[in-house]
C-alpha cells in the first residue's frame, strides 16, 4: 500500500498515541491537514487563531501530560510566531513536537517565499531540530522526536516538513508504536550516601522541581519530610506538586519570593535538590548560594547529567529520574531541627495569611480566599505573565489533583491558551485563568478557538490599566518619568460576550462570588467566560520591618486623594497621628498652576490616580528626614528618598517637629522629604 508523507506521518503519529494537535493551517503542509481528514486514530486538530496561541498549548499540553504537545504550522512568519512556544516549552522543561511546513527542497538557498533556516533560527531554543528530506525517513524522524522530547531533560523538538516530500508517495510502513524506555534509577549506594550527608545536617532544606511527578513519588517524597520533619520548598512554578496542607511545606522559591524565604535558603547547611535547575529567579538572582561552590552542602538528584553542576557544584551529584529517587528513599534522617521546620512553616503561613484588606474596587486577597476555600479537587489554575501573578500564586493553596500552568519563561499570553488545552485534556477539571490586561491581550482571540472547541474555562482578568511589571521597575529606575507602560483597555466583556457569554464582577463581594458561581456551571456549548475585575490591583505586600528600626504609619487611598485635592489638614490626617503626615500630604498636592505631582503619573482622562498607597516613614537616627513610599510592588516597595531638589519650587509648611517641607515643581517631582534647612 502507497500513501503520501502528509498520511504517512498522520499514522505515525497516531501510533505514537498523539491524541490533538494544536495549529494553523498553512498551505505548505496541506498533505498533513489532508491526511487528518480520514486517517484512523488520527489526532484531532484544534484550530487556533494565532501560531503563538497554538504553540503555547502546545507546551501546556505536555506540562499536564508529560507526553508531547503538538504544534502544527506553516513556513516562515508561522513558525516564528511559534517560536514563544518553543521557548517557554525549553525553559519549563515541557516535552513538545513543533511540525512546520518547509519550502519545496528544490528552491532551497534561493531565499524563496517565506524560507527560513530552521535549524539556525531555533537551535539555541529546542533539543533538537531538523529536517525531513526523504519520506522515507518519516518514521524514523517521529520516533526519534518522540523520544528526545519526553526522555532526559524533557523539551520541544522541531521538525521542519518540506511541502514536496509531504506529497511523494511512499510504501514505507508506519511505526507500529514507541518503544518503553524506563527513566534512569539512582546508582547503587546513592541514596545511602546522600542520606549520611542529610543526616549530619542541622538546617537541612528539600527543594524539589519538574512536573513528571506522579502520585506514588509525592507520597512518597511527602513521607520522607514528614517522618524527618525536614522543610520543603518548591521551585518557581512548581507549587502544584507537593500538597500545601503538609506541615512540612515552606512555600516556594520564585519571583517576588519573601525575606523569610530567601533566609530559609541562604541559611540552610543542606540542600537536596530534586528534580531543580537553580535558575535565576527561585536563587534570587543566584545570590542565594555561592557560585560555584555554594557554602551549603548540595545534593543535586536530576534526570540530565548536563544540569547538575551547571551553576552549582554539588556535594553530590545523583543522575537519576527525582521520581525514581524519592521512590529509594529508604527512611527517616533526625536530627536537632525541629524549630528549624516550625518556622519556615510559621513563616509560610504567616506570608499568606497576614496581607491586610486592599484598597480599591476589587480586593485581590479577598478574592483568592473565596478562591481557595471553594475550590477544591480537580481545579487547574493557569497564568501567563506580570504583577498579577502574584495573588494566585502567594494566596492560593494547592492541594491532590490541583495543577498550576503558569510559565517559568516570564512569557505573557500564556495563561488562556494553557487553560483552553488544559480543559480539552481534562474535560471534567475546573479550569481558571488569572490574566492581566495587557496579558489576557496577547494571545485573547483564543477564547474564539475555546468557543470552536467547546473548552469552557474561566478567565478573570484583572484589569489595572497598566504593564504593572515594568511599570514597578520603571518607577525604580527612573522615578517620576512614567513612559509607555500605561494602556487604554477594550471592554473585557464585551470581547468575551462575542466569544460566549461572560460576567463582570467590580468587586471581591457577593457580585463577584455569584459570577464566579454560574461560570463554574458550563455546560451550553463550551463559551469561555470571562470576569473582568477592575480597578488598582496591583499586590502590596505585608510591609517587611524596617531595617533602620524606624516606626511607619500607611495611608490609603482615599486619604492620598483628599491630600491631592488640597482637603483640610483634619481630612488628610488619620486618626491619633501627628507631626509630619500633614506636611506630607501638602507636598503631593497639586503645586499651584502646574498640576499634579508627575510621580502620580498613573492618570486615566488627564486626572491624577493615586497609588494604590503610600506609607510615611521616619528613618531612625535621622531626625529630620522621612520616607515617602508611593504604591507597593511585588518586587519590593517603589521609594522615594532624597533631600529638596535646589530648583524647586517651594511650599512652605511646618509640622510638629519642627522641619519643613517642600514641593518639587510636577515634572521634576521625585521625593517628598522633610529638611532642616529653613526655606
Amino acid at each position: 500500500m502507497t500513501r503520501h508523507g502528509g498520511r504517512l506521518l498522520v499514522e505515525c503519529l497516531a501510533a505514537l498515541g498523539a491524541t490533538r494537535a494544536f495549529g494553523v493551517p498553512g498551505e505548505s503542509y496541506l498533505a498533513v491537514l489532508d491526511a487528518l481528514h480520514d486517517t484512523p486514530g488520527a489526532p484531532d486538530y484544534v484550530l487556533c487563531r494565532q501560531e503563538g496561541g497554538a504553540a503555547f498549548m502546545a507546551a501546556a499540553h505536555g506540562k499536564l501530560t508529560g507526553q508531547p504537545g503538538l504544534c502544527m504550522v506553516t513556513r516562515g512568519p508561522g513558525a516564528t510566531n511559534a517560536s514563544i512556544g518553543v521557548h517557554t516549552a525549553m525553559q519549563d522543561s515541557s516535552p513538545m513536537i513543533l511540525l512546520v511546513g518547509q519550502i519545496a527542497t528544490d528552491t532551497r538557498d534561493r531565499e524563496a517565499f517565506q524560507e527560513v533556516d530552521y535549524r539556525a533560527v531555533f537551535g539555541t531554543m529546542a533539543k533538537w531540530v531538523t529536517e525531513i528530506d526523504q519520506v522515507e525517513r518519516i518514521p524514523e524522524i517521529l520516533s526519534r522526536a518522540w523520544l528526545t522530547a519526553t526522555t532526559g531533560r524533557p523539551g520541544p523538538v522541531v521538525i521542519a516538513l518540506p511541502e514536496d516530500m509531504l506529497m511523494q508517495e511512499t510504501a514505507t510502513p508506519p511505526i507500529s508504536g514507541l518503544p518503553r524506555v524506563l527513566p534512569p534509577a539512582p546508582a547503587p549506594g546513592a541514596v545511602d550516601e546522600a542520606m549520611e550527608i542529610l543526616q549530619g545536617a542541622e538546617k537541612p532544606l528539600i527543594m524539589f522541581g519538574g512536573s513528571n511527578w506522579d502520585d506514588e513519588a509525592r507520597g512518597a517524597l511527602r513521607r520522607f519530610a514528614e517522618a524527618s520533619d525536614i522543610p520543603v520548598l518548591a521551585s518557581f512554578r512548581y507549587q502544584d506538586q507537593f500538597d500545601s496542607a503538609s506541615p512540612v511545606f515552606a512555600g516556594d522559591a520564585g519571583v517576588g519570593m519573601p525575606a523569610t524565604t530567601k533566609a530559609l535558603i541562604r541559611d540552610a547547611d543542606t540542600i537536596l535538590a530534586l528534580g531543580i535547575r537553580f535558575g535565576e529567579n527561585m536563587t534570587d538572582g543566584y545570590s542565594l548560594l555561592e557560585v560555584p561552590e555554594p557554602r551549603q552542602k548540595v545534593i543535586h538528584v536530576h534526570v540530565s547529567d548536563r544540569e547538575i553542576g551547571k551553576v552549582y557544584a554539588p556535594t553530590l551529584g545523583v543522575h537519576a529520574a527525582p521520581e525514581e529517587f524519592a521512590r529509594a528513599l529508604t527512611g527517616p534522617v533526625t536530627g536537632p531541627w525541629a524549630a528549624w521546620r516550625e518556622t519556615a512553616r510559621a513563616d509560610y503561613l504567616g506570608f499568606i495569611d497576614r496581607a491586610p484588606a486592599q484598597p480599591g474596587p476589587v480586593d485581590m486577597v479577598a478574592v483568592c480566599a473565596w478562591l481557595r476555600e471553594r475550590l477544591a479537587g480537580e481545579t487547574i489554575l493557569t497564568n501567563g505573565a506580570g504583577n498579577f501573578t502574584v495573588w494566585p500564586t502567594r494566596f492560593f493553596r494547592f492541594g491532590p489533583g490541583m495543577r498550576l500552568l503558569a510559565p517559568q519563561s516570564g512569557a505573557m499570553g500564556y495563561g488562556i491558551p494553557a487553560a483552553i488545552a488544559a480543559k480539552l485534556e481534562r474535560p471534567e477539571a475546573t479550569v481558571i485563568c488569572v490574566a492581566g490586561d495587557g496579558d489576557c491581550q496577547m494571545t485573547g482571540q483564543e477564547l474564539a478557538t475555546a468557543r470552536q472547541a467547546g473548552a469552557a474555562v474561566i478567565v478573570l482578568v484583572v484589569n489595572n490599566g497598566t504593564y504593572g511589571t515594568i511599570r514597578a521597575h520603571q518607577e525604580r529606575e527612573f522615578p517620576a518619568r512614567v513612559s509607555g507602560t500605561e494602556i487604554v483597555n477594550p471592554d473585557f466583556a464585551a470581547w468575551a460576550r462575542a466569544c460566549g457569554r461572560s460576567r463582570r464582577a467590580r468587586g471581591a463581594d457577593r457580585g463577584f462570588r455569584r459570577s464566579l458561581q454560574t461560570c463554574g456551571g458550563l455546560a451550553d456549548g463550551g463559551a469561555a467566560r470571562t470576569g473582568s475585575l477592575e480597578g488598582g490591583t496591583d499586590p502590596i505586600p505585608h510591609a517587611e520591618p524596617d531595617p533602620g528600626g524606624g516606626a511607619g504609619l500607611t495611608v490609603r487611598p482615599r486619604r492620598l486623594a483628599r491630600a491631592l485635592s488640597g482637603s483640610s489638614r483634619q481630612n488628610c490626617q488619620p486618626a491619633k497621628v501627628r507631626g509630619p503626615f500633614p506636611v506630607a500630604c501638602r507636598a503631593l498636592r497639586h503645586h499651584p498652576g502646574r498640576g499634579a505631582p508627575a510621580s502620580l503619573g498613573n492618570t486615566r482622562n488627564g486626572a491624577p490616580r493615586p497609588p494604590s498607597a503610600f506609607r510615611l516613614q521616619w528613618l531612625k537616627g535621622v531626625a529630620t528626614r522621612w520616607r515617602l513610599t508611593l504604591g507597593s510592588w511585588p518586587q519590593g516597595e517603589a521609594t522615594w528618598q532624597s533631600d529638596v531638589h535646589p530648583g524647586a519650587a517651594k511650599l512652605r509648611s511646618r509640622s510638629s517637629r519642627g522641619p519643613t517641607c517642600s514641593c518639587l515643581p510636577p515634572r521634576s517631582f521625585c521625593a517628598a522629604t522633610t529638611s532642616s534647612s529653613s526655606t
